[in-house]
């Protein structure tokens, strides 16, 4: 009889492939991975450690399961990923209850560790993040049309507030081939759209190949039958080359949008943070962005809170993002991290300053979004269809301008029945807050 073990993964994306490939693994070697928990001989929490909601979130999943192991309804629980990477045996110190905690080295020997845990084992291991592998295959837990790519793992970049390099260790490229293979076997599963990560994807082959590949890896892809949008996130600025806005603007498979983390623009806090380029590098970066790819939409995300970051240094960021007004926006509060030197840097600020500056922040980028949107009515648009909304007799689906589970959606009607994955073509008619509304032109 098959194990059945249950599989909960948070945090980021490439956390997700991560539990995707040992999902894969596991079935490889006959384990049932299961939706339902009740009567699990394991479930795996593959957790995020990088900032404290993101650890609360993990330490509530894991007490939870534990209350499932009490109550008899799984036998074992197991936590992977990279809270179990970044505290080790603190966990089992804290939550004596769990049966393992397995580093993200392990990865590659789930289904014989897992073996081991349900025959009555209570395992600590924690090989060299390293080991952690970078292929496989992958039981797919997004919609069959779409699937994260994951190009590299582990960062070099060393900013000041990130823990993510002594957990995931440095930055480590896939061979291309590898990635072409994948991509390929995704497009013959049905995916129509690639959505390209990694801790630093325009970082991409300067490891393995001593240059910048991410340009030459678009081309490449774009030559896969079967694959129609593809979609970066994660890039630095410093490493938004002229190559990779060619491509963007040449090929027409990639989609004209980016996902461009600037954490802030004054200097003083820009240096402090460890961030490549300065503000005026930056500000030239989105000039030619846009000259070169006119409809281009970036997203970013911002910081508030930094130490250091007073009245003046804050309004600088404000009075940036009201004059860039960019199409998509996050804002974080500053989360000091031990082990990271922005714990232990002076001029620490209050929490509930840090919140005021973020919500600040997050207000004014609403008001820029109402009037982009406000100015994309009449327009007409491609649209991905994820879902048909029996409620109201209509359907969500998702233009270039949005990445799935962080952005907008358009919710729209059709005099015809469509099926998830479809692209049709969508006239805008109206704004609900971040979504547009709009209707199939036939």
């Amino acid at each position: 009889m098959a194990y059945r073990v249950g599989m909960i993964s948070l945090g980021c994306p490439k956390n997700q492939v991560d539990a995707e490939i040992m999902m894969a693994a596991l079935e490889r070697e006959n384990f049932e991975i299961v939706d339902y928990f009740n009567g699990a001989d394991a479930v795996i929490i593959n957790t995020c450690g990088f900032i404290d909601d993101a650890k609360k979130e993990a330490i509530d999943n894991i007490l939870s399961a534990v209350e499932l192991k009490k109550e008899g309804i799984v036998k074992k629980v197991i936590v992977t990923g990279c809270l179990a990477q970044r505290y080790q045996s603190e966990i089992l110190d804290e939550i004596p209850e769990v049966d393992a905690i397995l580093g993200i080295g392990t990865n590659a020997e789930i289904p014989i560790l897992v073996r081991k845990v349900i025959d009555g084992e209570q395992l600590l291991s924690f090989p060299p993040n390293c080991s952690l592998p970078l292929n496989g295959k992958r039981v797919l837990t997004t919609p069959e049309y779409w699937a994260y790519l994951k190009i590299a793992d582990g960062c070099s970049n060393r900013c000041t507030y990130c823990t993510i390099p002594s957990i995931r260790g440095d930055f480590r490229s896939r061979e291309m081939q590898d990635i072409l293979d994948e991509a390929q076997q995704l497009a013959l599963s049905g995916v129509k759209e690639l959505i390209v990560i990694a801790q630093d994807t325009t970082s991409y082959g300067i490891d393995l190949y001593g240059e910048l590949k991410l340009p030459e890896l678009l081309n490449a892809l774009c030559e896969i039958d079967g694959i129609e949008w593809i979609r970066l996130l994660y890039c630095y600025p410093d490493r938004v080359t002229d190559e990779l806005l060619e491509v963007m603007s040449s090929q027409p498979k990639v989609v004209h949008y980016i996902d461009l983390p600037l954490q802030h623009i004054d200097d003083k806090i820009l240096t402090a943070m460890n961030r490549r380029g300065s503000s005026e590098e930056i500000k030239t970066l989105i000039e030619k962005m846009r000259e070169k790819i006119p409809d281009i939409v970036i997203r970013t995300t911002f910081i508030t809170g930094f130490p250091g970051e007073g009245e003046e240094e804050f309004e600088t960021l404000a009075e940036f993002i009201n004059k860039t007004e960019f199409d998509r926006l996050g804002c974080f509060v500053f989360s000091p991290q031990e082990g990271t030197p922005a714990n232990d840097m002076p001029d620490q600020i209050e929490d509930s300053v840090k919140t005021r500056r973020s919500e600040v922040i997050m207000q004014d980028q609403y008001e820029i979004v109402s009037v982009k949107n406000n100015e994309r009515i009449g327009k007409t648009f491609r649209v991905l269809v994820e879902e048909y909304d029996g409620y109201t007799d209509s359907y969500v689906g998702r233009t270039y301008m949005d990445a799935p589970e962080i952005d907008g959606l358009v919710k729209f009607t059709c005099s015809r029945e469509l099926n998830e994955g479809d692209f049709v073509d969508v006239k805008i008619f109206s704004q609900l807050d971040y979504d547009l509304l709009g209707e199939v032109i036939e």
